[in-house]
């Protein structure tokens, strides 16, 4: 079994969020593998299913950013399960739009959804991080991060979100550089 958690935050205001882009991840997931419906356990939204031969719990904490650490914990808890079979998917501002790099531990670059995780179970988790820029002035970060993606983003954003659900068997597979390799193979064909 692995954990997949969307990092975002609840509710259909924040919907659109730069900063969802963690939940926008899962529903794609869920989507395109066929995983069962959305429930209500750990403090989150879960959906089970399979890619590939192996199982993945899909995890939307419900928990905002900030306390998204409680709700991981439970769910690596009642499972029994290490933290290697952790994947967190979230925006990354520092990295370019629509770019997508896999990696397992490091800081949390003052991500919120990050740092609860690292202070509940530590650092030595797989982090799928989802550029989406940096507005380039520190003081326009939240807001920035905190606001919708614009309109002339959205078709890249699917392209991008399609491209990592069609290619997560490698990223089940623990082929994390097979998979990032697939996902930006996938957005050069337009």
């Amino acid at each position: 079994m692995q954990i997949w958690a969307g990092l975002g935050n609840p509710g259909a205001s924040y919907a659109l969020h730069r900063h969802n882009v963690g939940f926008m991840a899962a529903d794609i997931i869920a989507a395109v593998h066929g995983f069962g419906p959305w429930s209500k356990k750990f403090r989150s939204l879960v959906s089970e299913g399979r890619i590939g031969r192996h199982r993945v719990l899909l995890l939307k904490p419900q928990t905002y950013m900030n306390d998204s650490g409680d709700a991981v914990q439970q769910a690596l808890h009642f499972y029994k399960l290490e933290l290697d079979a952790l994947t967190a998917f979230h925006d990354e501002l520092d990295l370019a739009p629509m770019k997508l790099k896999v990696k397992t531990g490091g800081g949390t670059a003052g991500h919120n959804g990050l740092r609860a995780i690292d202070a509940s179970l530590g650092p030595d988790f797989r982090r799928v991080r989802i550029g989406i820029g940096h507005p380039g002035d520190k003081a326009r970060v939240t807001k920035y991060v905190l606001g919708n993606y614009a309109k002339s983003e959205m078709e890249a954003l699917s392209d991008l979100l399609a491209a990592i659900a069609s290619e997560a068997e490698w990223l089940a597979d623990g082929d994390d550089a097979r998979f990032m390799s697939e996902v930006a193979l996938r957005l050069q064909v337009d």
